[in-house]
C-alpha cells in the first residue's frame, strides 16, 4: 500500500543508502569478472581452436583488462581536474594516458598481426572482454533488483 503524496516506486533513505553502495561497486565487480572471464575464454578458445588463437585471444583479453584499468583512471583524473581536486593530475598528463591506450591497442593489432595472422581474430574478440563483463554485471544487478529490490 503505498502512502499518499508518495510516489510507489521511490526508495526510503535506508534502501537508498543500500543501493547506492550496491551500484558503487559495479566498477570492482566488472572488473573481477574480467579477471575470471578472460582464462576461462582462453581455456575454451584453446580446446576449440587451438594453440594460435588462444594466444591472440590471452593477448586481446590482457589489452582489454589494462584499458580498463587504464579508462577508469583517466575518468577519474578528468574528474578531479574537473572538481577541483587537490590531488588533481595535469590535463597534459591525463590526455597522453588517453591516447597512449589507443596506440597500445594498435601495437598489439601489429604485432599479432604480424607475428602471426591467424592469432588476430583471437586478438579481436580478446578486445571484447569488457563487454562480457559488463553484461554480467548487468545480468547481476538485474538479479539483485528483482530479488532484492535495490
Amino acid at each position: 500500500m503505498s502512502m499518499p503524496g508518495r510516489p510507489q516506486n521511490e526508495l526510503n533513505p535506508a534502501q537508498a543508502e543500500a543501493a547506492e553502495h550496491f551500484y558503487s561497486g559495479a566498477l570492482d565487480r566488472i572488473r573481477r569478472c574480467m579477471a575470471v572471464l578472460g582464462p576461462l575464454f582462453v581455456l575454451a578458445s584453446l580446446w576449440k581452436f587451438g594453440p594460435r588463437p588462444a594466444v591472440g585471444l590471452a593477448c586481446g583479453c590482457v589489452i582489454a583488462y589494462v584499458n580498463f584499468q587504464w579508462l577508469k583512471r583517466v575518468i577519474t583524473g578528468f574528474v578531479d581536474r574537473a572538481t577541483g581536486a587537490a590531488t588533481s593530475q595535469s590535463g597534459q598528463g591525463i590526455v597522453f594516458r588517453f591516447l597512449l591506450r589507443y596506440v597500445l591497442m594498435a601495437l598489439g593489432a601489429y604485432v599479432i598481426l604480424t607475428v602471426s595472422p591467424a592469432s588476430l581474430n583471437g586478438l579481436l574478440a580478446g578486445l571484447f572482454l569488457p563487454v562480457a563483463a559488463i553484461a554480467c554485471e548487468a545480468v547481476y544487478e538485474l538479479y539483485v533488483a528483482l530479488t532484492r529490490g535495490v
